[in-house]
């Protein structure tokens, strides 16, 4: 199997309406900017799919599984059965993202791309498997990178099936004991931030824990080395799950669909991205900024703006469920809501007043 990456055409964000939205967004029968971030969010989405009436179709939602290697060094503090038995839980219509799918109306498929179970066949279940598990990254890369470009190309094969279907929006999560770890990894490397700024406690670590945590991946860096291409950095240090979420992401932008990022893992994968492609990012809303203490580094250096901070850590793709009525609303505000003329409300935004003080 070939393991370059085919060129991958992300095209430019057209600026051909911004003049046309803006006044559009301008005449509602509100004070000019009024609505703050929501009109920028507007704004966005509707230059993204270049109308001025901007709408979601057939939301789908995608969390991600996979084991990984790295955590027979103890750097989580949950058993890696929970993968499996959490993703059957999904497939159930449990978990946070199971409950928030349901209640915002996504569409939630579960993907395996690498997770150490057999799982028999559900409607809502996608089989990208790769391998039982990624490698213990200490010790020899995580994935080889015929293994990598396989889940690479998995992802990009999961969306462009949604695309054909209708999707025009797409979240990501993940599910995966141990993903912290090479996350942190990947975070490092991508972003030049010490491996110590990057760990945090995962699923449950103490202060110890984490100190440990940071000490097997710095020595994993060590020991493998960083190369100058990004894809074998993905392969040496990441995980199945991140890396066809990777590809799902750049698929996603190629095809102009609206990405929706979750916390710390998926913000790895968008890492990994968009060092292949910088208008990846372009076509991206950050849901939230997560708990875990490295995703806000992550965040300042994507110059991301977060829709939510809500200190949640749970990961499965909640917080990009949880953002998804926001981004709904700020559709909504250009598509749906009235202007002054169809109100009947005299437009007072072109009128200055003049105050003139006697001395």
């Amino acid at each position: 199997m070939k393991t370059n990456i085919d060129r991958i055409n992300i095209p430019e964000i057209s600026q051909e309406l911004c003049d046309e939205i803006q006044q559009k967004l301008d005449n509602k029968a509100k004070p000019v900017g009024s609505l703050g971030k929501l009109e920028a969010l507007a704004m966005r989405v509707a230059m993204i799919q270049n109308t001025l009436t901007p709408e979601f179709s057939n939301p789908v939602m995608l969390t991600v599984a996979a084991d990984h290697g790295i955590t027979a060094e103890g750097v989580s503090a949950c058993p890696t059965e929970i993968t499996w038995q959490q993703v059957l839980n999904f497939l159930n219509g449990g978990g946070g993202i199971g409950l928030f799918s349901r209640l915002y109306g996504l569409d939630l498929w579960v993907v395996d791309a690498g997770v150490n179970f057999d799982f028999p066949d559900h409607p809502k279940l996608i089989n990208a498997k790769v391998a039982n598990g990624s490698n213990n990254f200490l010790y020899e890369p995580a994935m080889s990178l015929q293994q990598c470009m396989k889940a690479f190309n998995n992802g990009r094969e999961i969306v462009a099936n949604f695309h054909e279907q209708g999707t025009n929006i797409i979240g990501f999560g993940e599910m995966g004991i141990g993903n912290t770890t090479p996350a942190s990894a990947l975070m490092s490397i991508l972003c030049g931030i010490p491996v110590a700024e990057c760990v945090g406690p995962g699923a449950g670590l103490d202060g110890a824990g984490v100190s440990h945590k940071a000490r097997v991946i710095e020595q994993a860096i060590c020991k493998q080395g960083i190369s100058g291409s990004v894809f074998d950095v993905l392969a040496r240090f990441g995980g199945y799950e991140i890396a066809t979420i990777a590809g799902g992401m750049m698929e996603a932008a190629a095809r102009q669909m609206i990405i929706l990022v979750d916390g710390f893992i998926t913000t790895s994968a968008m890492l990994v991205a968009q060092a292949m492609d910088r208008q990846v990012r372009d076509y991206s809303i950050f849901s939230h900024v997560s708990n875990e203490q490295g995703h806000r580094k992550m965040l300042e250096y994507l110059a991301a703006d977060p829709l939510l901070d809500f200190d949640l850590r749970l990961g499965e793709g909640t917080g990009a469920a949880m953002a998804y009525p926001i981004l709904q609303g700020a559709v909504a505000v250009l598509s749906k809501m009235t202007s002054f003329e169809e109100a009947q409300v005299v437009n007072t935004s072109h009128i200055r007043i003049e105050v003139k003080v006697n001395d």
